[in-house]
């Protein structure tokens, strides 16, 4: 939480206020002289870190808590950081008659001299009403901030909360007070300045720097019910069909008495469930964004989470936003969402807004690129009809990834290609921890990402993208089943591919290293199903195969062009015509000149056993079948035809990566087989070590704790390091 909430100190902050100047001056130069209103920002963020508990066993109430308090208290200590610079700016004594009368009831109250300010400690003359107002508000911030700092260190403050912030509309009053006084004053050119920045960055960030949403998976929440329902003598929900569910969880949410007391029965499991919704209950609300439910398939998960929030006493219940990922769930998604809607309870309780999150990395997992895409694809269409049958605003959250596995690409055409009227000016998307570096690392990047966004968001409202052919429709639903049985019968059903991947892959070296955020699987002991779907993408990009990317793209097509040649000319239409389908295949594409099938096998030669050989090379021979197929249908004689620019820089970094494929191969092969020997030493320049007088031994520092033999380790992780730099994109 903390290297995440760098970003916003070193680049966010500023690059709101920034980039929404720029949208003003977009907007001046169209001949509409108005600002964008500083309180309706266009821009949100939200965080996951320290709230997504889903398979991730460290993160725990108390962490949730801390989290909070830490954003909390880093919120209040930049907006203290920036006050007294517009303190000292606005020294002004013309005002209006509010501001004046304000100003003179806080001066003839105001306290002894405060030593703890940088500037303006002594007491402010009552000559300088602004800085007077602003005063105030330095003195409540800096209360604020130390109550977090307090609660944070030792549980309890001594520091009262009346004379601290508690909700942002406090915040904004007595500033916005300043901004009228200078407009109505004639100072407006003032007013637009640091004061316009400042009101952007309260509304954009509040008192919570970022709102914490919390994930867990739903059958956490069955546990958690089960439970209730077995003490309560009523049976055993898990076991109660889904209409039983429903019925029992609306007649408890529609009635007043308390569910449970002390004496439930707890796990540790149960507890760590009741106690996060206890800290939700205990925190201000606006540290919240929404409640994610994982894996979720049926009404009653979002019903479940709505109980339990009343249950616990939760004043402002969190949002609830369903996460379908599933092939399966996807497809019974809007039909659950109806269902919903259908209940005069929730809709009374939703006041006409739902969230609903799909899952782009799980869906690709379970079935493959192709059908996961074409699948979302539909779910939307069909989500959104559901809401306008029942006069709800959707917001789609897309939870994409960082590699295109996972539903990345570029983030233009990623919007741009999603179905028409699904982005209706506003839409959610994850920034994984994978590219965060490479969307806000730095001040112009930040600022590009958010131009995209925004830009993106517009184009498609403005001009959305066409809707495809009913006979285009026709053709993807052949290919999206042919797609998943290929996929499936050799990642599920083939009984020696798990042995093959964790042989053929660094994955398990990868599980027990500690560079990913959470444990690699949801349960230790599954095998595919289990596997987060990061280490799945990781392990395959690290051999530059990419497996998961194209795997069932080869047999789709090969089974509609052989079934009809006509089909060849109607995909060759999909891709010129309708952007979903032309994304779809250039991000394939894009992965096929990132990929070498070569290394691949020297990965097998070194690590599988002799008798998967044949199984690997059967692989790589679907892989070539695949990517001739997919040229052919982009109408491309070679890989990234259409991005000469993107294929140079590949060309170019391709000798480096390929290098540190081939160290990589040869130190599992060391790990795995410790009788395995090859000359391997640091390249150290003879100059260098001339230049130093020392040992060569000296000069390179080795991991001390690996549980491997010395170097090894750390060279895993600097070629694992290494290789996912270069597969990522460039420009």
């Amino acid at each position: 939480m903390r290297a995440g909430m760098s970003y916003f100190h070193e680049t966010i902050w500023k690059g709101v206020p920034k980039f929404l100047r720029r949208v003003d001056t977009a907007l001046k130069n169209l001949g509409i002289d108005e600002r964008v209103p500083y309180n309706a920002p266009l821009i949100q963020f939200s965080s996951w870190m320290g709230g997504d508990r889903d398979g991730n066993p460290r993160v725990t109430p108390e962490v949730t808590r801390d989290v909070c308090l830490l954003a909390r208290m880093m919120a209040a200590n930049l907006y203290f950081s920036q006050i007294e610079d517009l303190m000292f700016e606005l020294s002004m004594w013309r005002c209006n008659d509010e501001l004046r009368a304000r100003a003179d009831e806080i001066h003839s109250s105001s306290k002894k001299d405060a030593k703890h300010y940088i500037e303006f400690w002594k007491r402010i003359p009552p000559n300088e009403p602004y800085r007077v107002i602003l005063g105030g508000v330095r003195d409540k911030l800096y209360n604020t901030r130390e109550r977090a700092r307090q609660l944070l260190a030792n549980g309890v403050s001594d520091i009262p909360e009346d004379s601290t912030f508690t909700n942002v509309d406090q915040f904004l009053e007595p500033l916005e007070l300043c901004y009228r006084s200078l407009c109505s004053c004639g100072d407006r050119s003032i007013a637009d300045g640091s004061l316009l920045d400042f009101l952007r960055q309260v509304s954009t960030f509040g008192l919570s720097l970022v709102r914490l949403d919390i994930r867990q998976e739903s059958d956490k929440h069955t546990d958690v019910m089960d439970a209730i329902t077995k003490h309560l003598d009523i049976g055993s929900y898990r076991e109660w069909s889904e209409e039983h569910r429903q019925e029992w969880l609306l007649s408890e949410l529609r009635g007043k008495r308390p569910l449970f007391g002390q004496d439930l029965p707890k796990t540790e499991e149960i507890a760590d469930v009741l106690d996060t919704f206890n800290v939700i209950a205990e925190l201000p609300s606006d540290n919240f964004g929404a409640y994610i439910i994982s894996m979720a398939t049926s009404p009653s998960d979002v019903l479940a989470v709505e109980l339990l929030q009343r249950e616990c006493r939760v004043q402002n219940p969190l949002r609830v936003v369903p996460l379908f990922e599933k092939l399966a769930d996807l497809e019974a998604a809007p039909a659950a969402v109806a269902r919903l809607f259908s209940i005069d309870w929730y809709r009374n309780r939703i006041n006409g807004k739902q969230e609903v999150m799909i899952g782009y990395s799980d869906s690709g997992k379970d079935a493959g690129r192709l059908s996961a895409a074409w699948q979302l694809y539909k779910a939307q269409e069909e989500l959104v009809k559901v809401a306008k049958q029942f006069g709800i605003k959707l917001t789609m959250f897309h939870g994409r990834g960082g590699t295109v596995g996972r539903g990345g690409g570029p983030t233009h055409l990623a919007i741009l290609s999603q179905p028409p009227d699904t982005i209706h000016g506003s839409l959610r998307v994850t920034v994984q921890g994978e590219v965060i570096e490479q969307s806000f690392g730095e001040e112009h990047l930040c600022f590009r990402t958010l131009q995209r966004f925004t830009a993106a968001t517009l184009e498609h409202g403005m001009h959305p993208p066409v809707s495809p052919k009913p006979e285009w429709r026709a053709l993807m639903d052949e290919m999206a089943v042919i797609a998943t049985q290929e996929y499936r019968s050799i990642v599920f059903q083939q009984p020696r591919f798990v042995e093959y991947f964790r042989l053929a892959t660094p994955e398990l070296e990868y599980g027990r290293m500690n560079i990913g955020s959470r444990p690699s699987k949801r349960k230790p002991s599954g095998g595919i199903e289990s596997l987060r779907a990061i280490p799945w993408i990781f392990a395959w990009t690290q051999t530059r195969f990419h497996l998961p990317v194209w795997l069932g793209f080869g047999a789709a097509f090969k089974h509609v062009i052989e079934k009809d040649v006509k089909n060849l000319n109607m995909l060759q239409e999909m891709y010129n015509r309708w952007p979903f389908f032309r994304v779809t295949i250039d991000l394939v594409e894009m992965v096929f000149a990132k990929g070498d099938p070569r290394i691949a096998a020297l990965y097998d030669k070194l690590l599988v056993s002799e008798e998967l050989w044949s199984f690997g090379e059967k692989l790589r021979t679907n892989y070539e079948e695949t990517k001739r197929l997919l040229l052919k249908v982009a109408g491309h004689k070679e890989v990234l035809e259409g991005d000469p620019y993107l294929r140079q820089r590949l060309r170019l970094r391709d000798s480096y990566t390929t290098t540190l494929n081939v160290c990589q191969a040869y130190t599992l092969k060391r790990i795995r087989d410790p009788n395995f020997h090859v000359n391997v030493r640091p390249h150290l320049s003879k100059e260098y070590v001339e230049s130093t007088n020392k040992p060569t031994a000296e000069l390179v520092t080795l991991n001390p704790l690996s549980e491997y033999a010395p170097g090894l380790e750390d060279t895993l992780i600097l070629t694992m390091k290494g290789v996912a730099a270069g597969m990522q994109n460039t420009g």
